[in-house]
């Protein structure tokens, strides 16, 4: 059963919180969990279209769930576990829509990572979803940074809104352990914060899947013109 739900987009340090609530021992589910567990694609696949899931099968190992898709159902969890603590994860619009951009965005935009990622598996059963539950939160206008950032000011707004504030924490990971631990009622660790997947680490990623995707795109050319030349002879 879940105890904490977070609702802040991808991009405000959720891989970090992840690492942080499982260290303090709240199994916590986060978009990599998708990679992981392909089998859950169908529950997401349901959410997405609006039809009914099964939020407790689905989160039977967790006991929180951080990033998208699951921060895109905050209002439906939250009312489906009452007792569970929300956590608004933030950062400046402007540097998270740098972020968003450079990163998550770009494997819905650029070519031909955005083809690849259509056409091979595990990507290619990820990707529409992606798109009903992330890009669409953004009316596919992810170029637009202040539309983005517009989506992204007003998602706040109406977390805090909905969201009694005894039961909130609006959270920068800059923050560390502190706010966190106080608000989940647990001791700090000595241990620092995590700071993980940061947008150079994501951006070194998302060349090296530029250029496998380049390297795929060309290899089926490349050996019909091997096979062209060789039969030419």
């Amino acid at each position: 059963m879940l105890k904490i739900i977070g609702a802040g987009f991808g991009r405000t340090g959720t891989l970090s919180l992840k690492t942080a609530l499982n260290q303090l021992g709240y199994p916590c589910y986060h978009m990599d969990e998708l990679f992981k567990h392909p089998e859950h694609l169908p529950y997401w696949d349901a959410a997405s279209r609006g039809q009914p899931t099964d939020w407790d099968k689905l989160f039977e190992a967790y006991t929180a769930t951080v990033d998208w898709p699951g921060a895109r159902f905050w209002r439906e969890l939250s009312e489906r576990y009452p007792d569970a603590k929300v956590v608004l994860s933030v950062r400046s619009p402007q540097s998270w829509y740098r972020s968003a951009s450079e990163t998550i965005f770009t494997v819905g935009r650029k070519f031909p990572i955005s083809l690849i990622a259509r056409l091979l598996p595990p990507m290619s059963r990820l990707m529409p979803i992606v798109h009903r539950i992330v890009y669409a939160t953004f009316d596919h206008r992810l170029d637009d940074e202040a539309h983005c950032v517009a989506v992204f000011e007003r998602h706040i707004e109406e977390v805090r809104r909905v969201i009694p504030a005894e039961r909130l924490l609006v959270f920068e990971v800059k923050q560390g352990w502190g706010p966190l631990c106080a608000f989940l009622g647990v001791p700090e660790p000595t241990t620092p914060f995590p700071n993980v997947n940061d947008t150079e680490e994501f951006k070194r990623r998302t060349l090296m899947m530029n250029a496998v995707s380049w390297a795929l795109l060309i290899m089926p050319f490349a050996l019909l013109a091997l096979l062209a030349w060789a039969l030419s002879g």
